[in-house]
C-alpha cells in the first residue's frame, strides 16, 4: 500500500550522517496583491557526501528554498512553518549571531552569476582570503597560502597569478571557480549551489561538474544542487526533488526518478528536452501547456491540474498528498499509475507532431503585422547573408605602467566566411571567447569590422547600425543573451514592444497595443504583462519579451545570441517550437549563437564551429553531428550532459585554457589543446580545408576517414 509522507520525514538510512533535514517548510512573500506562497510544506534530507538535486521551472520556488536554508530571505519573505535542521540543530530557532557564524563557514553557497557575487574592486585572492579571516583564527600569511591551495584544488592555472587578478580579468568559468573556492574555504558541511553552470559553455560546464564531483568526495560535503538543466541534475545528483508551484511533487533516487517518472510534470519536463539525435524536421518538442499558477491565488486542488494531460475531476477538487509509491520514491499524484502506464505504452516510439501543443496559442493566426507581402529585394539566387573574410581586431591598451605600458592586438575574428540563405538557420557554436558574439555584433552593426565584407540580400552592410537606413534595420534584428541590458527598467513591457511597432510598422495607439498583446501571447505570456516593469518579471520572462520584440518588425533575419540559455526546459521548448513555426511561415532566417549543442541539433539547418576567431568546421547539422568530426567538435559533443544517469559517455576534456586571442598559436590554433594532435605539422602549418559532400568542411591536418573529403585551400561556406 502507498504510504503518505508526513512532515517531518522519517530518518534516512544512516541518519547520523544527515547534514540537512528540511521538514514541512513553508515560505511566503508579502506583496501588494497578497501573500505569495513561494514554498509550501517541503521535506527532504541530505546526508554527508550526498548531492540532492532540485529541478523545476522558473518560479517553482527553487531559489527561495536555497535562500531560506541560508537565512537570506528578502525583507518581505518569512518562514511560515516547518523546520530547517543543520546536524540536528534548528536553524530557524538559532540566535542570529550563531547563524552568522555558520554561514560561510559550515554552510556555504555558490550563486548563479559570479559577477554579482564578486567585488569588482578587489583582487580575487583577497576576497577568498577575507572569507578565511572572517571565520578562521589564522594569520594573513596562512590565509594567503590556503587561498592558493584552494585555487589549485579547483584547477585554476597558475594560482599565484590568478590571485592577483580582478574579477573582470577572468573568464566566466574562472569566476565560478573562484566562488567555489570561496565556498570551500572553511570546509563546509553543507554546500548550496544555485544554477552554478548556467550560461557556461559545454566544455567549461563539464569541467565544473567534474570539479564538483571530485570535491564532494574530497570534502564529504552535503550538496544541495539547484538547476533547470535536467542533464546536469542527472549527472551530479544522488537523489532529486522535482518542484512545482512551491511544492515537491516527486522525490527519490536519481535513477528511479529519471527511469520511472511517476508524476506527469516530471515526465513533461523530460519530454520538453531536445537531444543530439533529432532535429525539428523529424519531431517537435512536446510542451507543457499553460503556465505555473499565480502563487497568490492557488487552485483548490492539485496545483498542476490545469496543465496535466491526465487530470480528472478529483484533481480539481482535492490536493494530493506526497505518497511513497516505490521504495524511497514519492509522487504527489492521485493517478501516478496512469502516468507509468502511459510511459510504458509509449515505449521508444517517436512522438507524433500532431500531439504537440502549437507554439502560437489558438486564436493567434500569425505574427505578420504588416498585411503587405514580405518578399525579397533581390533574386533568390543571392544569399540572404554573405560574410567574406571578416576580421575584427581590438587594440587592448595597458597604460597602467605609464611609459612602459603596452598595446596588443586582439584578433576576435580572423578571416571568417559564411553564407546564410532565406528560411535557413545557421548555428554558430564554440566556447566562450571564441568570437561568436563579435560575429553577431558585426553583422547587426553594433561594432564595425576591421576587414572583410558583409552583404545582406546583395546590399553591402557598411559601418554601424546608426549609419544604415531604416528598412535595413527593420529587416535585420537581434535577440541578446542578457535581457536586463536591453530593457529600459523605467518603461513598461508594453512600451518596449510598442516602440518598434510604431517605428517600423506605423502602428499607433490601441492597434499597437493589441499587436503587442499578440506578440506576448506568441511567447507564452499574457496581456497582463503589458503594464509591468522589467523588474517585475523573471529572467526567463524578460528573455521572452526580448524575443517578442525582435519579431515585432517582421524581420528577414534575426541574429539570436544565446536566446534560450537562461530559460527553463518547458519555456525553451516553447521558444524553439515557436522559432521553427515562424520560420516555416514567415521565411525568417536565423543566425543562432549557442553553447547548447542539443538546442543547436534541434533547431539548426547548418552549423559553423568556431575556435579562437576561426572556423574549424561547417556544414549541414546532420553531417557536423556525426563522424568524421573536427577534434574540437568531437570534444564539444562529448561534453554535453545527458538527462540519463545510466548513459555511457566517453567525455573528452580539453586540457589548459583557451589561448589568448592577442597571441594565437601558430599553425593550427587548436593544437595546444587538441587531444588528437599528430605532430609538428599541427604547430607549424595552417591546416587545409577538407571538403566533403553537402558542403561539409573540416579544417584539420588529420586525413578524414571519409573518401568523399578532399583537401582545399580555405574553408568554404
Amino acid at each position: 500500500m502507498s504510504a503518505v509522507i508526513a512532515s517531518p520525514l522519517p530518518p534516512l538510512p544512516g541518519a547520523a550522517d544527515t547534514v540537512l533535514q528540511v521538514a514541512g517548510l513553508s515560505v511566503d512573500y508579502a506583496t501588494s496583491r497578497g501573500p505569495v506562497h513561494a514554498v509550501r510544506d517541503i521535506s527532504f534530507a541530505i546526508r554527508r557526501g550526498e548531492t540532492f538535486g532540485v529541478v523545476g521551472e522558473s518560479g517553482s520556488g527553487k531559489s527561495t528554498l536555497a535562500f531560506a536554508v541560508m537565512g537570506y530571505l528578502s525583507e518581505n519573505g518569512r518562514v511560515t512553518g516547518g523546520r530547517i535542521d543543520y546536524q540536528g540543530q534548528d536553524l530557524l530557532a538559532m540566535p542570529r549571531a550563531r547563524q552568522d557564524e555558520l554561514r560561510g563557514a559550515k554552510i556555504a553557497m555558490v550563486y548563479q552569476d559570479p559577477m554579482s557575487s564578486l567585488n569588482p574592486s578587489l583582487q580575487v585572492g583577497i576576497q577568498v582570503a577575507e572569507a578565511l579571516l572572517a571565520h578562521e583564527r589564522i594569520s594573513r600569511e596562512a590565509a594567503r597560502a590556503r587561498t592558493l591551495e584552494l585555487f589549485a584544488a579547483v584547477n585554476m592555472p597558475e594560482p599565484a597569478a590568478i590571485a592577483l587578478r580582478y574579477p573582470h580579468q577572468l573568464s566566466g568559468g574562472q569566476q565560478q571557480r573562484v566562488l567555489i573556492a570561496m565556498a570551500l574555504a572553511c570546509n563546509p558541511d553543507l554546500l548550496i549551489m544555485d544554477e552554478p553552470t548556467t550560461g557556461l559553455d559545454v566544455t567549461t560546464e563539464a569541467q565544473i561538474l567534474d570539479l564538483i564531483a571530485a570535491l564532494k568526495h574530497r570534502f564529504s560535503s552535503a550538496i544541495l544542487y539547484i538547476s533547470h538543466n535536467l542533464g546536469v541534475i542527472a549527472r551530479v545528483s544522488d537523489r532529486i526533488g522535482v518542484m512545482y508551484a512551491g511544492q515537491m511533487i516527486e522525490q527519490g533516487p536519481v535513477r528511479s526518478v529519471f527511469g520511472r517518472q511517476l508524476h506527469p510534470y516530471t515526465a513533461g519536463l523530460l519530454e520538453c528536452l531536445p537531444n543530439l539525435e533529432f532535429g525539428r524536421k523529424s519531431r517537435s518538442l512536446r510542451l507543457i501547456r499553460g503556465m505555473i499558477p499565480d502563487l497568490t491565488r492557488m487552485p483548490p486542488g492539485c496545483s498542476f491540474e490545469p496543465r496535466c494531460p491526465h487530470a480528472r475531476e478529483r484533481c480539481g477538487r482535492e490536493a494530493p498528498p506526497l505518497v511513497e509509491v516505490a521504495p524511497d520514491h514519492a509522487s504527489r499524484c492521485f493517478f501516478w499509475q496512469e502516468q507509468e502506464q502511459a510511459r510504458l505504452a509509449a515505449g521508444n516510439l517517436p512522438p507524433v507532431a500532431s500531439q504537440y501543443e502549437p507554439a502560437v496559442p489558438a486564436g493567434s493566426t500569425s505574427l505578420t503585422l504588416d498585411p503587405s507581402p514580405r518578399g525579397r529585394g533581390k533574386s533568390a539566387a543571392v544569399s540572404l547573408l554573405k560574410v567574406d573574410a571578416l576580421t575584427k581586431e581590438y587594440v587592448d591598451s595597458n597604460k597602467l605602467l605609464g611609459l612602459f605600458g603596452s598595446e596588443r592586438v586582439v584578433h576576435a575574428l580572423d578571416g571568417v566566411s559564411l553564407t546564410l540563405e532565406a528560411n535557413e538557420t545557421l548555428a554558430v557554436v564554440g566556447e566562450s571567447g571564441c568570437g561568436k558574439t563579435t560575429l553577431a555584433r558585426c553583422i547587426v552593426g553594433l561594432v564595425e569590422p576591421t576587414r572583410g565584407t558583409i552583404e545582406f540580400d546583395g546590399i553591402p552592410l557598411g559601418g554601424t547600425a546608426g549609419e544604415r537606413d531604416r528598412e535595413l534595420r527593420r529587416r535585420l534584428q537581434m535577440v541578446f543573451q542578457n535581457p536586463d541590458s536591453t530593457l529600459n527598467p523605467r518603461r513598461s513591457i508594453g512600451d518596449a514592444l510598442m516602440r518598434p511597432l510604431e517605428m517600423f510598422r506605423g502602428l499607433k495607439g490601441a492597434t499597437a497595443r493589441d499587436a503587442a498583446g499578440e506578440l506576448l501571447r506568441a511567447v507564452r505570456l499574457d496581456e497582463r504583462y503589458l503594464d509591468r516593469l522589467p523588474n517585475q518579471l523573471s529572467g526567463g520572462e524578460k528573455q521572452r519579451v526580448g524575443i517578442a520584440r525582435a519579431f515585432a518588425t517582421n524581420p528577414d533575419l534575426i541574429v539570436c545570441d544565446e536566446p534560450v540559455s537562461a530559460l527553463d526546459v518547458s519555456v525553451q521548448a516553447a521558444i524553439l517550437n515557436l522559432l521553427g513555426e515562424l520560420q516555416a511561415r514567415e521565411r525568417t532566417a536565423y543566425l543562432f549563437i549557442s553553447h547548447d549543442m542539443s538546442v543547436v541539433r534541434y533547431l539548426a539547418d547548418r552549423v559553423a564551429v568556431v575556435y579562437l576567431g576561426r572556423i574549424c568546421e561547417v556544414g549541414p547539422v546532420e553531417r557536423v553531428f556525426a563522424p568524421p568530426y573536427h577534434p574540437y567538435t568531437e570534444a564539444l559533443l562529448s561534453a554535453v550532459p545527458v538527462p540519463d544517469p545510466d548513459a555511457e559517455v566517453n567525455p573528452i576534456r580539453l586540457e589548459g585554457p583557451v589561448p589568448s586571442a592577442a597571441n594565437p598559436p601558430s599553425g593550427c590554433v587548436f593544437h595546444t589543446r587538441c587531444p588528437r594532435k599528430i605532430g609538428a605539422i599541427c604547430e607549424q602549418q595552417t591546416p587545409p580545408a577538407q571538403t566533403g559532400t553537402d558542403g561539409h568542411v573540416i579544417v584539420c591536418h588529420i586525413p578524414s576517414p571519409s573518401s568523399a573529403m578532399k583537401a582545399g585551400r580555405r574553408p568554404a561556406s
